[in-house]
């Protein structure tokens, strides 16, 4: 090999380093540059943090909805975020505005076709397929309560993530059904405190005479095409139905004058429907008739309705709604299985709560507050405070504060009747000071007998705070 062939080589083999050296440090200054990328400290648009001074009215309407399941016999259900796509994509319709633009949908890596749950039923009737509910004795109730994802645009009251309340009965036709339903719904707003409310009925029929009423409004609606903005022309053939949604003055006065469904039903649609009303008057529950509703989804039939608390000015805040999809089963290749169920959308119920300053939920307030001091007190205070815990007391502490003044102040605060002291002494001697907060006196004692000593306390307290019987005047 000749000198100038050697130092060529020579020369390639370092210009080959020198080019890995670079491509290796590109990769690395890659690296750190995805590491460096700023954290996003605000939640997604249209999620949201559910803070610790909203959680009290959050708490109530949860507390008020579950409570209200138990009354009625409904059994808790608890479903997963994420199902099957076509779950929802055939029961609600391919032509939805749902499917068409709120699925939050994906593949796993298994390579499956997923979405996040935008709503109940259809997964409540997932289940009770899947677990064979349809051979326990009809009918069967079932309460769910969970977040539900749509991609839809946001505005108050609305979150693309949000939060529902779902009460669901298979296995009965019978009307008196979808009127307990409303009751439920009824009862449930009133205990809430939300008093000024409308319930919008209506029967849209069966599949085969909806079918039918949407030729008819497919008709209409071409004779009107001209008079309904593009958006609305677009889905004459596809989805007629919807058109009803709109809210511009244009089309609702088109709406106005389409055929309605409720002239239109089959005559066991039209007896069914009948008798709710009959039953709704019997209850004398707030309702009218609303020919146009529709609920959106394909999977409803006969019953359907819509929930409204109507404010000061006369404008209506939408809570939830309902109805009957007694197809929905048969659709999943079950038998034949008759079922209503509705939703509350609890952010809307919390929102409408808040307008109104309703009663919200106030947690137990704690009757003993455990203050330490040192070290070794707050040591000894741990077992102390799970002492009281075990015991059945509600018991409140600080143990990041050493100041015992501050300590004092938060328990003066707090109306606890006992609070109980522990220092650097006695927690030498395993002893604990008594201290009652309404008389003022106040005892040390033996650590062991800590739990009959607060108790002693708090009877003490109910006799202060008696009030003594006025005496009766001589005449």
């Amino acid at each position: 090999m000749t000198l100038a062939k050697k130092s060529s080589k020579s020369a390639s083999k370092k210009t080959s380093k020198k080019l890995s050296k670079i491509a290796s440090k590109k990769i690395v200054n890659e690296a750190s540059s995805a590491v460096r990328e700023p954290v996003m400290l605000q939640s997604v648009r249209g999620m949201r943090d559910i803070l610790p001074g909203e959680q009290s009215y959050w708490q109530q309407a949860r507390n008020v909805l579950k409570h209200e399941a138990e009354e009625y016999g409904f059994g808790r259900v608890d479903v997963p975020i994420i199902e099957f796509e076509n779950l929802y994509r055939q029961p609600i319709g391919e032509q939805t505005e749902m499917v068409e633009r709120e699925f939050y949908s994906f593949k796993t890596r298994g390579r499956d076709n997923v979405v996040l749950r935008p709503d109940f039923t259809p997964a409540v009737a997932r289940t009770y397929l899947q677990h064979s509910m349809n051979m326990l004795t009809q009918p069967i109730k079932l309460f769910s309560m969970g977040t539900s994802y749509r991609y839809d645009r946001p505005a108050e009251g609305r979150y693309r993530e949000f939060h529902q309340a779902n009460y669901d009965i298979f296995g009965e036709n019978d009307p008196v059904l979808d009127a307990q339903v409303i009751q439920i719904a009824y009862r449930v707003l009133q205990k809430l405190g939300i008093k000024n409310v409308q319930f919008q009925v209506n029967s849209i029929g069966t599949r085969e005479s909806r079918e039918q009423y949407s030729d008819l409004l497919k008709s209409y609606f071409l004779s009107k095409k001209n008079k309904l903005p593009s958006k609305y022309r677009d889905i004459i053939e596809t989805d007629p139905l919807r058109i009803f949604d709109a809210t511009d003055d244009k089309t609702v006065q088109v709406c106005a004058g389409a055929p309605q469904a409720i002239d239109h039903l089959d005559k066991e649609s039209r007896e069914h429907f009948k008798n709710l009303l009959e039953y709704l008057d019997e209850l004398d529950l707030p309702y009218m008739i609303n020919p146009m509703l529709n609920r959106g989804m394909e999977y409803y039939t006969r019953t359907v309705f819509e929930i409204f608390a109507t404010d000061e000015k006369g404008l209506r805040h939408a809570l939830g709604g309902g109805g009957r999809y007694d197809d929905l089963i048969e659709s999943f290749g079950g038998e034949p299985t008759p079922a209503i169920g509705f939703a509350f959308g609890i952010d809307r119920l919390v929102l409408e709560m808040k307008r109104l300053k309703t009663k919200s939920y106030k947690p137990p307030r704690p009757r003993v507050y455990l203050a330490q001091l040192g070290d070794l007190a707050k040591k000894k205070s741990l077992r102390i405070f799970a002492d009281v815990e075990n015991a059945g007391i509600l018991v409140a502490e600080s143990f990041g504060r050493g100041n015992l003044k501050e300590q004092m102040e938060q328990a003066v605060k707090m109306g606890v009747e006992v609070t109980l002291i522990v220092g650097q002494k006695e927690a030498l001697d395993s002893t604990v000071i008594v201290k009652n907060m309404h008389t003022g006196t106040q005892e040390t004692i033996a650590r062991e007998k800590v739990i009959d000593a607060v108790k002693s306390a708090m009877k003490q307290t109910i006799v202060v705070k008696k009030k003594p019987k006025p005496r009766k005047s001589k005449k």
